[in-house]
């Protein structure tokens, strides 16, 4: 493994952030920094500790967002887990231990769909509970739909993975020319689609494998920040009560001991293994949006035909 020096990775990460997909060459002149010195530092660490991704807002395209809990037998979460994957609706699942054993799953769900969703669950558990969850208080939302050609979602899942995908190789995956393709991007940046772009670190630091997973029906959600203020905790409001609440830890710190800090504070509690499924999981976000929309542009496919 070759060294890596963290305040090249971070500085790289910063530049990023401030300018995530302008060409090298570019930052250089605007940053007034020297060229050959950020590509040294962009080949280096640029795909293997920094990355770059779009960031979007599915409310935008017609996307609702739930969790569901599945119960699962043990010999068959590896199988599920496949099974479950070729949905593309499913956009991210973690093997899952406590109040239901067996699998935890995010789901984006087309609006007119959502009476779908205990048949959809039901090809895949017998046992299954669901909510709908918001990152915040949901006030006079307004949703979109799909209503752009099939290649708009290749480009979405290519910024997803990778929002730095040169320009050359978008024409490329996209079979289109390079003024139609930023013609594309601001399109989705101009309708609200994409929220932006954000450059994150990884394989650096100790990761977080597990998590504890929690369901409130009341939480006084100031007080457990402030409890946990060096903890990184994910908070989401279920409709139509209560709040999806997950800590995030590693697999080394006290099982016992995080046990009784959070479920005082939960009426639910499960134990998520982050790494078991993550290549599954990346694996499968490379082709999601091109997977869940008719080829014709013609609006979703349904969740029911996977």
């Amino acid at each position: 493994m070759p060294s890596i020096d963290k305040n090249e990775v971070e500085w790289l990460a910063e530049i990023l952030n401030k300018y995530p997909r302008e060409s090298l060459r570019k930052i250089a002149t605007s940053e007034g920094i020297d060229y050959h010195k950020i590509k040294r530092i962009y080949d280096k660490y640029y795909g293997k500790y920094v990355f770059v991704s779009a960031v979007y807002n599915i409310v935008k395209l017609g996307l609702k967002s739930y969790v569901a809990f599945l119960n699962v037998p043990k010999v068959e979460l590896t199988t599920k887990a496949k099974e479950m994957l070729k949905n593309p609706f499913i956009a991210h699942i973690t093997p899952i231990f406590g109040f239901i054993n067996g699998i935890q799953a995010i789901m984006h769900i087309p609006v007119d769909q959502e009476k779908y969703i205990p048949e959809m669950l039901s090809k895949y558990s017998d046992n299954f509970e669901f909510y709908e969850v918001w990152g915040r208080k949901r006030e006079n939302v307004e949703f979109g739909k799909w209503e752009y050609p099939y290649e708009y979602a290749v480009l979405l899942d290519i910024l997803k993975v990778d929002a730095r995908t040169p320009m050359k190789d978008l024409e490329t995956k996209l079979g289109k020319s390079r003024p139609t393709i930023k013609f594309m991007i601001d399109k989705l940046i101009r309708d609200g689609v994409i929220l932006g772009f954000y450059a994150y670190i990884e394989n650096i630091e100790p990761i977080y494998d597990r998590s504890f997973i929690g369901i409130a029906s009341n939480a006084n959600i100031e007080e457990l920040l402030e409890r946990f203020k060096d903890i990184e905790i994910k908070l989401g409001i279920l409709k139509p009560k209560g709040y999806y609440i997950e800590w995030f830890f590693s697999s080394k710190e006290d099982l016992g001991r995080k046990v009784l800090e959070f479920s005082p504070y939960v009426e639910k509690l499960a134990i998520g293994y982050l790494d078991m499924f993550a290549e599954l999981n990346n694996e499968h976000m490379k082709t999601r949006f091109s997977r869940m929309v008719r080829k014709d542009g013609k609006g979703y496919k349904s969740i029911l035909e996977f």
